[in-house]
C-alpha cells in the first residue's frame, strides 16, 4: 500500500518509476545493489535516519552500506 502511494506521487509529478517488491535470502543492503543491478538502474536514492554514535557503529546502516558497496552511484536523501 505505501508503495502503490508513492508511485502514485511520483506518476502525479511527473516522474517515471517501477513499484518492485522482493523477497531476497540477502542481507537487504546486498539485496538493494543486486536489484538496482539487474534492473539496469543508474541510480539508488535512499533515505537516511541519521543514526549517530554508538548505534550507528553497532547496528551499521544499510544506507552506508549500499553507499560503501555498489558501483552505481547512491544519492542519500535525509
Amino acid at each position: 500500500m505505501a508503495l502503490r502511494a508513492r508511485v502514485t506521487a511520483a506518476f502525479a509529478a511527473g516522474i517515471l518509476c517501477e513499484r518492485i517488491h522482493i523477497k531476497h535470502d540477502q542481507p537487504p543492503w546486498a539485496a538493494i545493489i543486486d536489484t538496482a543491478e539487474r534492473q539496469g538502474c543508474d541510480l539508488i536514492v535512499m533515505a537516511s535516519h541519521g543514526r549517530a554514535g554508538v548505534s550507528a557503529v553497532v547496528l551499521g546502516s544499510e544506507t552506508n552500506k549500499v553507499l560503501n558497496h555498489s558501483k552505481i552511484p547512491v544519492l542519500i536523501s535525509r
